[in-house]
C-alpha cells in the first residue's frame, strides 16, 4: 500500500536474481497490472541491472535479499500482491505477516483469552459477562500488520536494498519485466535467479466458489463478524481458522472430504479434531461441496454430497475455503526461463538449485518430494528464512552450509495446540519398519485445567524412537496448551540426536506441560496404561 520507497543505485551488472515471497490467489492474468505485449514492453521499459533481484517480498525473499546486501551486493526486491477474488490485498512481508502466521496466532490468542475468562471464575475472579468485539480485534490486528509492513520497507532501505512495488515476469532466463500498478515497465537483468513466489489458497471448481467464498487471504481483514461459518477442508489452515472462529463465539462447521491434517500424525490429528468437537465445532465427514449460492437474504446456501451418495444443503453467513494452497509459478514466465515444474507447479531443486544452473528456488514453491529425504516442511516461514540466508551465504559469502529440511519443528494452532518434530508414527513405521520403532506416550491434564475441571487426560504426548540407533528420537508429538513453546525447546535436542535416555535423564520443570515429555515410561508395545493420575 502507498508509494513504494526507492533507492537510487548505479547501473551495473549483477550476479543474482531471487524471486521470493508469496504469490496471489488464483494467479490469473486478469488480476495483474496492465502488461503490454513483450515486444512493446521491451521497447518502453527502463533497463536496470543488479547483483540480486528478489521478486516477491515474502519472509524468505526478504531474508535472502538483506543477507546478500550485507556482502556488498547490489540487491533489489520486486513485490506485487494481486487481490484475492473478494478484493483483499496487503503490504510488504508475504503471507506470514499479512494473512498467515501473525494474524492467525493473534486471533487464536483472542479465542484463548475468552477461554481463560471462563476459567477465571474457578480461580476466584469475578468476571463480568464475556462479550467479544470482532471489529475491535480486526482493527488492532490490521494496525499491527501495517506497522510490520512499514518496518519491512524501512529494513530494505537501511540495508541498501532497492524495492519495486511491481509484478515481475521472466522474458528469458536472464531477464524479467517488472510492471507496477500504473503500468510502468522496468526491464531487469541478472546473472542468477532464485524463485520463491510462494502460494495462494486453492478454489474448488464448483459453481459459486469464487464469487461467494472467502479464504485465509480474507478472513483476517473482515470488517464484520463471520456469523454462522462453514469451513471447507481439514488442512491446518482450515482447522486453525475454524478453531478461533468457534472460540470467539460463532457457530462453526467443518466439512472434510477424508482425513484431518493430512501429512501430520493421524493419532494427533484425531485428538485435535475430538477436542474441537467437544468444544462446539461440528464436523461433516466424508463430504465434498457441489455448489455455493448466494440467497436474497445474503446467506450462502451450500450444497454437498457425501461419500455414500446422499446430497444435503444448509445456509451459512460465511463460507471459508481451506482446501490447500497452489504454488504461484504459472504466471511468472518461468517456462521462458526454462525452469521445469512438477505436479501442482512446484519446482524440483537440489540445494535450492533448479534444472537451470543459475536459477534457484526457496520457500513455498519448492517441491518437497524432490528433496533427499523428502520434506513436508518447505512451506513454513522459518524454513524459507533459513534457506534464503544460507543460499545468500553460499552465493556471496563463500560459505558452504546447506539447508537441512529434516527435524523441522512446527505447531498447528488449533484450540488444543499440536506441536510436532520429525516423523509421524505412520511414516516412522514405513522408514524404519514396525519392529524397529518404539513409541513412548502419556496422557495428561495440565495444572491450569484442574480447578475449572477441564478435560481429564485430554492432552497427549509421545516420542517415536528408532531401536536400531540406541532409541534415537525420530518423532516428537504433543497436544496441549503452549505446545508451540514446548516443541521449540525439544527441537534443539532432536537436532543434537537426542535419545530416549537423554529425555529420561533430563530433569523436568515442575509443574509444567513440558515436563511430561521427560517422564514417559509407558511404551505402546507394552500395552500399559498411559493415563496419568496425580500431579
Amino acid at each position: 500500500a502507498g508509494r513504494p520507497l526507492t533507492i537510487p543505485f548505479p547501473r551495473r551488472l549483477v550476479s543474482g536474481l531471487l524471486l521470493a515471497g508469496r504469490g496471489p490467489a488464483r494467479c490469473t492474468a486478469s488480476t495483474l497490472p496492465n502488461i503490454p505485449s513483450t515486444s512493446t514492453a521491451l521497447e518502453m521499459a527502463t533497463e536496470v541491472h543488479y547483483d540480486l533481484l528478489v521478486i516477491g517480498g515474502g519472509s524468505g525473499g526478504l531474508a535472502c535479499s538483506k543477507k546478500a546486501a550485507s556482502y556488498g551486493k547490489k540487491v533489489a526486491v520486486c513485490d506485487f500482491v494481486k487481490p484475492s477474488p473478494p478484493g483483499t490485498t496487503w503490504g510488504l512481508g508475504g503471507t506470514c505477516v499479512n494473512v498467515g502466521c501473525i494474524p492467525k496466532k493473534l486471533m487464536h490468542i483472542a479465542a484463548l483469552h475468552g477461554e481463560g475468562m471462563a476459567d477465571a471464575a474457578s480461580f476466584g475472579w469475578e468476571v463480568p459477562q464475556r462479550k467479544h468485539n470482532w471489529e475491535v480485534m480486526v482493527d488492532n490486528v490490521q494496525a499491527h500488520i501495517k506497522g510490520l509492513n512499514f518496518g519491512y520497507r524501512s529494513d530494505l532501505m537501511s540495508n541498501s536494498v532497492k524495492y519495486y512495488n511491481a509484478y515481475a515476469t521472466f522474458i528469458d532466463s536472464h531477464t524479467v519485466l517488472a510492471v507496477d500498478k500504473k503500468g510502468k515497465e522496468t526491464k531487469i537483468t541478472a546473472d542468477a535467479f532464485v524463485i520463491a513466489t510462494g502460494g495462494r489458497p486453492k478454489y474448488p471448481d464448483i459453481p459459486g466458489a469464487v464469487e461467494h467464498c472467502i479464504t485465509s487471504d480474507d478472513v483476517f481483514a473482515m470488517k464484520t463478524p463471520p456469523g454462522r461459518t462453514l469451513v471447507i477442508g481439514a488442512s491446518y489452515v482450515a482447522l486453525e481458522c475454524a478453531g478461533f472462529i468457534s472460540g470467539l463465539g460463532f457457530d462453526t462447521t467443518v466439512m472434510m472430504r477424508s482425513i484431518p491434517l493430512r501429512g501430520f500424525d493421524q493419532q494427533m490429528a484425531g485428538i485435535c479434531k475430538t477436542y474441537m468437537q467437544e468444544h462446539g465445532v461440528t464436523f461433516v465427514d466424508g463430504a465434498v461441496p457441489t455448489a455455493v449460492e448466494k440467497l436474497s437474504s445474503g446467506a450462502k446456501k451450500v450444497s454437498w454430497k457425501r461419500s455414500d451418495g446422499t446430497e444435503m444443503s444448509a445456509e451459512f453467513d460465511t463460507v471459508l475455503l481451506g482446501i490447500g494452497r497452489q504454488a504461484c509459478t504459472s504466471e511468472i514466465g518461468i517456462d521462458k526461463a526454462g525452469v521445469l515444474t512438477s505436479k501442482g507447479g512446484k519446482i524440483p531443486v537440489l540445494d535450492e538449485q533448479t534444472n537451470v544452473p543459475h536459477i534457484y528456488a526457496i520457500g513455498d514453491v519448492i517441491d518437497g518430494e524432490s528433496l533427499t529425504p523428502p520434506s513436508a516442511t518447505t512451506e513454513l516461514t522459518p524454513v524459507a528464512i533459513q534457506a534464503g540466508k544460507l543460499l545468500a551465504d553460499r552465493l556471496y559469502g563463500g560459505k558452504t552450509a546447506k539447508m537441512d529440511y529434516t527435524n523441522v519443528p512446527t505447531t498447528v494452532f488449533t484450540p488444543l495446540e499440536y506441536g510436532a518434530i520429525g516423523l509421524p508414527e505412520e511414516d516412522a513405521v514405513k522408514v524404519y519398519g514396525e519392529d524397529n520403532i518404539e513409541v513412548f506416550h502419556t496422557y495428561f491434564k495440565p495444572l491450569q485445567w484442574t480447578l475449572p475441571h477441564r478435560g481429564d487426560n485430554s492432552c497427549y504426548a509421545k516420542i517415536i524412537c528408532n531401536k536400531l540407533e540406541n532409541e534415537r528420537v525420530v518423532g516428537f508429538h504433543i497436544c496441549g496448551p503452549h505446545a508451540g513453546e514446548v516443541t521449540q525447546g525439544f527441537a534443539v535436542a532432536m537436532k543434537c540426536g537426542a535419545t530416549k535416555a537423554d529425555f529420561d535423564n533430563t530433569i523436568g520443570i515442575h509443574p509444567t506441560v513440558a515436563e511430561e515429555c521427560t517422564m514417559m515410561s509407558v511404551s505402546k508395545s507394552s500395552g500399559g496404561d498411559a493415563q496419568k493420575t496425580g500431579c
